[in-house]
């Protein structure tokens, strides 16, 4: 089954899987910024779920997943993908069926995390030096999971290098993947500036479509994706949780270069002062422990200095404090 035109009849935005960081609770909040604003996410894609020796119980894919509770979306309506990693083929496809029972909208496999211990325990990116493995995991779960569901992979442009992306480009051609994610750098590369938009292009000739990803921090990032990797389908990372808004200026961008922007009384960009209900939402949502949810908080407003100005003044006020309700109380302040 094509699911081109049911998915990519415009291009799409998508909010990506970070480990640690897009959590439900940070789904959450950043799709409904994003709802808000008029331009809502397209999909997320989950942090990824481990496989490794067995089918993986119904809690543990609610406790990635609590969306599956409720649709598979967020309060704000927007779907949200499984993704799975790991490297046993009929492991990964057993998973992913009972994800499908559970309600999942689709499943997207894991090729690209860069984190040592996952590549060490042969998970994530690693994979890309062994195209064939990839083939095998991709063509198995797209054989398990109903016709009606949709299989993507997301990966980087190699391992240590990109001299095995003819290959990988054939694992996925071969293997019934019905769209595929690109980071445009090595797992080497890391998350070093710059992302090399252009090696996208040679994907292009995949009969799928393709998704760019990688250091999309602002609208002209965004544009310059575009043009250099061939697509106009993004999937934003960093970026959307340093700047909530990123979604709306970038669309906005895109349609006033292409002359179909409508004037419309959607705001596109969030000021600091609308963002504080927002984290203060945050700060109220459910964690293990209040310790945790301010750690939490406090990576989110660390990534926020890069963003907002304001945002800066309040990390120098409570970087040290770990009660909330001081911190919520910060918040409250700086909006005066």
């Amino acid at each position: 089954m094509s699911f081109s035109n049911q998915f990519f009849a415009n291009p799409v935005r998508l909010l990506a899987p970070m480990e640690g960081l897009t959590d439900p609770l940070m789904r959450q909040i950043l799709t409904q910024i994003a709802t808000d604003l008029g331009r809502p996410y397209d999909w997320s894609v989950s942090e990824f779920i481990r496989v490794t020796q067995h089918v993986l119980p119904a809690h543990v894919f609610y406790r990635y997943v609590p969306e599956l509770h409720h649709d598979a979306k967020t309060a704000s309506g927007t779907p949200i993908h499984i993704q799975l990693l790991g490297s046993e083929a009929q492991l990964m496809a057993e998973n992913a069926a009972y994800a499908c029972e559970l309600g999942a909208p689709a499943i997207d496999i894991n090729f690209g995390c860069p984190a040592k211990t996952v590549n060490s325990h042969r998970g994530g990116s690693v994979l890309l030096d062994e195209p064939e493995v990839m083939y095998d995991i991709i063509s198995a779960v797209r054989q398990a999971v109903p016709t009606d569901i949709p299989v993507s992979a997301k990966i980087r442009l190699g391992y240590t290098d990109t001299s095995r992306m003819d290959d990988i480009r054939g694992a996925i051609t071969d293997s019934g993947a019905d769209w595929l994610t690109i980071h445009a750098r090595t797992k080497t590369q890391g998350y070093k500036p710059p992302a090399y938009w252009d090696k996208i292009q040679s994907f292009n000739t995949l009969d799928i479509p393709v998704i760019a990803n990688g250091e999309i921090w602002n609208a002209e990032h965004a544009q310059n994706c575009m043009a250099q990797a061939g697509t106009t389908h993004l999937m934003l990372g960093r970026g959307a949780v340093t700047r909530p808004d990123l979604i709306a200026q970038v669309d906005k961008s895109h349609n006033q270069i292409h002359q179909n922007y409508q004037n419309s009384e959607n705001k596109t960009t969030l000021c600091w002062e609308d963002l504080i209900a927002h984290q203060i939402k945050f700060l109220e949502g459910k964690a293990k422990t209040d310790v945790v949810l301010v750690g939490r908080y406090k990576q989110w407003l660390g990534m926020l200095t890069k963003g907002y100005c304001e945002a800066q003044i309040l990390w120098d006020s409570i970087k040290r404090e770990k009660n909330k309700a001081v911190i919520i109380q910060a918040l409250q302040t700086s909006a005066k």
